[in-house]
């Protein structure tokens, strides 16, 4: 017997969309005037990827938009996740924003895992998204859709009193999620690069971060000072654009990131220059972005992104992003997402 429940809905109530994750900028940012979104997370994780629960749940969200490479799903969790979808008869809509998966000598199983996800979502998603004409160009070769490509909207607007310091070279390496070596070659390079340029190099980790988990030596070069070391954290797209506001130049690990980058946005939007791992799309976000070396298995080059740091820091710095044009760029992307929304739930509702 089929699950499917009965899609009729009033057209004057809001349309409601299960994002997933909950709360990420990126779906905040798209959400369209007059859309309502259903958010149900539970330690972390939404229960909307509970089969159970969506099929129980199914009458209560018109669409549900999950961004792919946000699943904390095994292989065969993800098979039944999706056939439940199919099952229940609710709109998949699936924005692309990494076509790689994590980086590192051990990252193969998570890399196997995140294209099984891509396979199983892109194979049920009613519509695809993705951010440029390359990683379209990609999904199409791989896996047979054609995506529609809508650039990522601004996340955050700068704070107008605060103001860049010259040739300072911000690297965020959060709580080493690269490893000791693939930190200690961002920071080796970084540095180089940094002082090279005639500039100086800020690192930041997480508050909570154990030193003796990051690359060996930082906190002696921090006390030689020879780099600036602090504990920060951006609890928000916001506090994240006025700490890049900051910085000449930010060097983007390869955790945030491979294909596109939400940084890559807030770096625009502070005028502040991008280092990106190179292999991705970046620069179909930004053109004003500097790629280093950074292979999958063995992580970032130092000596490249020395040369990345370097090339960004004797470049002027960029402007901040004209806030009337971005302003209108979200307004066309939540335009698109708006018009599929509509039609995806009347399509559900006509079957």
């Amino acid at each position: 017997m089929s699950e499917t429940v009965d899609p009729r809905r009033d057209p004057a109530r809001p349309l409601r969309v299960a994002p997933v994750p909950g709360g990420h900028p990126y779906l905040e940012a798209v959400r369209p005037d007059g859309v309502r979104h259903v958010v149900a997370d539970a330690a972390g994780c939404s229960v909307w990827l509970d089969p159970r629960y969506l099929t129980s749940s199914a009458a209560d969200v018109d669409v549900l938009h999950v961004l792919a490479g946000h699943l904390p799903l095994t292989g065969p969790a993800v098979d039944a996740w999706t056939t439940a979808v199919r099952r229940t008869g609710v709109p998949l809509v699936v924005t692309v924003l990494d076509l790689v998966g994590p980086d590192g000598p051990d990252a193969g199983p998570a890399r196997s895992r995140h294209r099984a996800h891509l396979r199983a979502l892109l194979a049920t998603a009613e519509v695809v998204f993705t951010l440029t004409p390359g990683a379209a160009d990609e999904i199409a070769d791989r896996y047979g859709r054609t995506a529609i490509v809508v650039a990522h909207p601004s996340l955050a607007e700068p704070t107008l009193d605060v103001g860049r310091e010259t040739r300072l070279v911000g690297l965020h390496l959060g709580r080493f999620e690269a490893g000791p070596a693939g930190a200690a070659a961002l920071v080796r390079g970084a540095l180089s690069g940094a002082v090279s340029g005639g500039g100086r190099l800020r690192v930041d980790v997480h508050p909570e971060a154990d030193l003796g988990a990051g690359p060996p030596g930082l906190a002696e070069l921090a006390a030689a000072g020879e780099l600036d070391l602090r504990r920060s954290w951006p609890v928000d797209p916001s506090s994240s654009v006025k700490q890049l506001q900051e910085l000449h130049v930010c060097v983007l690990p390869p955790e945030t990131g491979c294909t596109h980058s939400g940084w890559v946005e807030l770096c625009r939007d502070a005028g502040t220059r991008a280092v990106v791992p190179g292999g991705g799309h970046h620069a179909g976000q930004w053109s004003d972005v500097v790629a280093y070396g950074c292979d999958p298995q063995t992580g970032p080059d130092a000596a490249s992104l020395h040369s990345a740091v370097v090339a960004a820091l004797t470049r002027p710095a960029p402007g901040r992003a004209d806030r009337g044009r971005r302003a209108e760029q979200r307004a066309a992307v939540r335009q698109v997402y708006a018009q599929v929304y509509a039609q995806v739930a009347a399509d559900r509702t006509a079957v």
